[in-house]
C-alpha cells in the first residue's frame, strides 16, 4: 500500500479503509466470475435437493445484500426499502435449511440398547439367602 497514490478527494483517515474495501470488491468479482464460469444447471446436478437449497439461499442473500450497500452508496437508507424484509425473509430460510442439516446429523436414539445400559447400571439388591451362602463360607475357613 506504501506505493499507491493517496487521492486528496477523501480523507486521508478513510484511505486504508477504502483501500480494504476496494480489495474485497476485487476478492467479489473474482468469485463471482469463477462462479460464472460454470452453469447454474451443471452445478446444480452434482448437488443433493438440500445442497441447491443452500447454493440457492446464499446466492439469493448475496445479491440482496449487495443491493442494500448500493443502496446505501446512493443515498437511500436500506432500512426503509422492501430490501430488508426481503434478507429477513431468506434468513427466515436460511435457518429452516440449517435446522435440516442438524437433525441429518443429529445422532439416532436405540432405545434397546439404552435399556439394557440403564437395566445394568442400575443397582440391583442381592437376594437374602445368597449373602447367608456366602458368611457361611467364608466362616468355615
Amino acid at each position: 500500500m506504501a506505493g499507491e497514490e493517496i487521492n486528496e478527494d477523501y480523507p486521508v483517515e478513510i484511505h486504508e479503509y477504502l483501500s480494504a474495501f476496494e480489495n474485497s470488491i476485487g476478492a467479489v468479482d473474482e468469485t463471482l466470475k469463477t462462479m460464472m464460469s460454470v452453469s447454474r444447471n451443471e452445478l446444480l446436478q452434482k448437488l443433493d435437493p438440500l445442497e441447491q437449497a443452500k447454493v440457492d439461499l446464499v446466492s439469493a442473500y448475496t445479491l440482496n445484500s449487495m443491493f442494500w450497500v448500493y443502496l446505501a452508496t446512493q443515498g437511500v437508507n436500506p432500512k426503509e426499502h422492501p430490501v430488508k424484509q426481503e434478507l429477513e425473509r431468506i434468513r427466515v430460510y436460511m435457518n429452516r435449511v440449517k435446522e435440516i442439516t442438524d437433525k441429518k446429523k443429529a445422532g439416532k436414539l436405540d432405545r434397546g440398547a439404552a435399556s439394557r445400559f440403564v437395566k445394568n447400571a442400575l443397582w440391583k439388591p442381592k437376594p437374602r439367602n445368597a449373602s447367608k451362602v456366602a458368611n457361611k463360607g467364608k466362616s468355615k475357613s
